[in-house]
């Protein structure tokens, strides 16, 4: 599309504004709308250009009230013209402006009726910040093909716009994207499918992220979503959000509640996917066909919830189940049922062991200090009962 631009008028600035820095109004003008309209097809906008009306002809006799609501139908008509080209033409209106009058590098003052970004910036009003990113953006869309470069154009000069749907493609609208941080967070806006600008926007302003997560359901699910991805690969913010956890009570309660559920889910996963289970006693038995079916129809139901139900009261049934039949294939089995009694008797003797061992008087060098009557009576009644344990074993030693 051809679009036509009047030159803007210098900006009056206030007295304590510094030429040159960006302005809440500079931010307001140079604000190019988002969205191509469907009113007519890109390319077919009217030209922007500021009408004289002063030499209109007026016919005689004409009043003083139809001249001036003449004249104001034409301005209104004028504004709907303007907004329509802008609107199909997007930041390409605004970028033209600089491409034909900004000097482009490499050309000196006086080879060229352009001036420099920051004269141009002070003529807007507006920062050579802002400017020089409509700059690059032409600049990029040139070594595309899609516009000419600088040095084929002259001020005033109109030329062919792309649509405005590319505008966002080629325009970093802020100046934070130059850096490191910005430009991974542009690299993750388009990876997303999204254009980097709002990302950056978000970025920027946390403040309003943080009241959109408060505030909206689907927000929070998205931010929870984001911030999962984000701790596989960034261990520090693991370890920052188990601390905010393990603080945090009813977080705590929580955390527990999950990880038995998901145990006991696991449990059950593991008879169908290996045929094998564990039995109270710790021992690994193979799951009977009754047993891995049972398994198998509780975890196909658990597997069809949605994300976001609770699984825990179907974790605890499935577990339940699943553990009443293990229980009732030990004792159906003699051999089972014997192996059962040996391994948890050996489990118990051995946790057992361990704890005594670690009851030990070597560094306390005045037992005096810390002897009780309870103490040496719980000892005794644990002697005996060793005592009890080993005589009943040596009965039932072969040869005896």
């Amino acid at each position: 599309m051809t679009v036509e631009i009047a030159q803007p008028a210098p900006a009056a600035q206030s007295a304590d504004e510094t030429p040159g820095e960006g302005t809440p109004a500079d931010e307001a003008f140079w604000e190019e709308p988002g969205a191509p309209d469907d009113g007519g097809p890109a390319g077919s906008a009217h030209g922007i250009v500021a009408q004289a009306t002063a030499a209109d002809v007026v016919p005689e006799g004409t009043s003083t009230d139809v001249v001036a609501q003449s004249a104001a139908n034409d301005v209104v008509a004028q504004d709907a013209r303007d907004f329509g080209a802008y609107v199909r033409a997007g930041g390409w209106a605004f970028a033209l402006k600089v491409a034909r009058s900004v000097r482009p590098g490499g050309e000196a003052a006086g080879e060229t009726a352009k001036i420099s970004a920051k004269e141009f910036a002070e003529l807007a009003g507006c920062s050579p910040e802002r400017v020089m990113r409509y700059y690059k953006a032409w600049d990029k869309a040139a070594d595309d093909g899609l516009v000419p470069y600088f040095e084929a154009l002259a001020p005033g000069q109109d030329v062919e716009l792309p649509d405005s749907d590319v505008w966002h493609s080629y325009y970093i609208s802020r100046s934070s994207a130059a850096s490191d941080r910005g430009t991974a967070i542009a690299a993750a806006a388009e990876a997303e499918g999204i254009r980097p600008t709002k990302a950056l926007e978000v970025a920027e302003n946390p403040t309003a992220l943080r009241a959109a997560i408060l505030a909206d359901p689907s927000t929070a699910k998205a931010a929870r979503a984001a911030l999962l991805d984000r701790l596989k690969e960034d261990p520090s913010l693991q370890t920052e959000l188990a601390r905010d956890i393990a603080r945090t009570d009813d977080l705590k309660k929580a955390v527990a509640t999950e990880t038995q559920a998901a145990s006991r889910i696991g449990y059950v996963r593991q008879i169908v996917e290996n045929g094998q289970v564990k039995t109270p006693a710790g021992q690994t038995i193979d799951a009977p066909a009754e047993l891995r079916a049972e398994a198998e129809r509780h975890l196909s139901l658990i597997d069809e919830l949605d994300e976001d139900e609770d699984t825990g009261e179907w974790a605890t049934d499935a577990y339940d189940t699943v553990k009443d039949l293990v229980a009732q294939t030990v004792q159906a089995n003699p051999e089972l049922r014997l192996q059962e009694r040996r391994t948890k008797f050996y489990s118990s003797l051995q946790k057992a062991t361990k704890v005594f061992e670690e009851l030990t008087f070597d560094d306390v060098d005045d037992l005096d200090t810390i002897y009780e009557d309870d103490m040496l009576q719980r000892l005794e009644e644990l002697q005996q009962a060793v005592g009890m344990c080993i005589t009943a074993l040596r009965k039932a030693a072969p040869g005896n």
